[in-house]
């Protein structure tokens, strides 16, 4: 399998891809990932489709491809803890995050790693590109959400809170989320944004499309609407509490010379 790839090998990046029960979109998604990357990590987290034991298949004749299976779900944010605390025992500096289901352009990978190694210590977020697919409460949603993580972060330069396909320094990273006891499930996207912005790692913007694909297309989604916007509703509760009394040290940072504000790039 090595010899169809043509991709940027790194001993520093590489790609996360947290999965659950995702059908066969997956296995598109990982040979898109390995023909612009090495290596490719996939945590299985829980699956109980029978893909793990295919991905572990196609690892097997793939040294850029690794399979880490968790033997019960724990949710997007610990499938994604758990896959950058074993990178960072292995040397990897940054994970570039993105969704096993097929919605995000795997042709970008190189260009936001590229991103990411011109400027180490902050994240590179994707802004999302909606097409027609796109549902409109989904959209509308997100407006709410992305608003809520301007405010809190008093205009730190989020351009999206929510769009999973990024690149993410570990350290910062991991120290964040083993001090919080959240951050496990739908929540990790946006709190890990904005948490990071408090602690100073810059956001840089960078468009990226994102499609949604119909059952009929194999599309995979297990967003529930009233527990995960539960979720999201007490998240945002507790980091607007926290940013209240964060509020000080946000307002020095927005002192000239000392802004953590960066311009977003196309």
């Amino acid at each position: 399998m090595n010899s169809a790839f043509s991709a940027t090998s790194s001993a520093t990046h590489l790609v996360l891809i947290p999965s659950y029960n995702p059908g066969e979109s997956v296995f598109a998604t990982v040979v898109s990932a390995r023909a612009q990357w090495s290596p490719v990590w996939v945590v299985v987290d829980g699956s109980t489709d029978g893909t793990a034991q295919r991905l572990q298949a196609l690892a097997r004749d793939d040294k850029g491809l690794r399979v880490i299976v968790l033997p019960e779900n724990q949710g997007k944010g610990a499938a994604v803890l758990h896959g950058i605390e074993l990178a960072a025992a292995e040397g990897y500096t940054h994970v570039l995050t993105m969704d096993s289901d097929g919605q995000h352009p795997a042709e970008l990978i190189p260009d936001f790693m590229a991103r990411s190694l011109a400027a180490p210590c902050a994240m590179v977020l994707g802004r999302p590109v909606f097409d027609a697919s796109a549902p409109a409460l989904r959209v509308g949603g997100r407006k709410i959400s992305n608003g809520f993580a301007n405010v809190i972060t008093f205009w730190a330069g989020i351009g999206d809170s929510l769009y999973g396909f990024r690149v993410y320094p570990i350290s910062p990273l991991a120290n964040v989320m083993r001090g919080n006891r959240w951050m496990r499930r739908f929540d990790f996207d946006p709190e890990a944004a904005v948490r990071l912005c408090w602690r100073g790692v810059v956001p840089l913007n960078v468009s990226a499309p994102v499609k949604y694909l119909t059952l009929d297309e194999g599309g995979v989604s297990h967003f529930n609407y009233l527990r995960d916007n539960i979720l999201l509703t007490w998240m945002y509760t507790r980091l607007i509490l926290t940013a209240l009394l964060r509020l000080p040290a946000m307002l020095w940072r927005k002192l000239p010379g000392l802004s953590m504000r960066s311009p977003d790039k196309a």
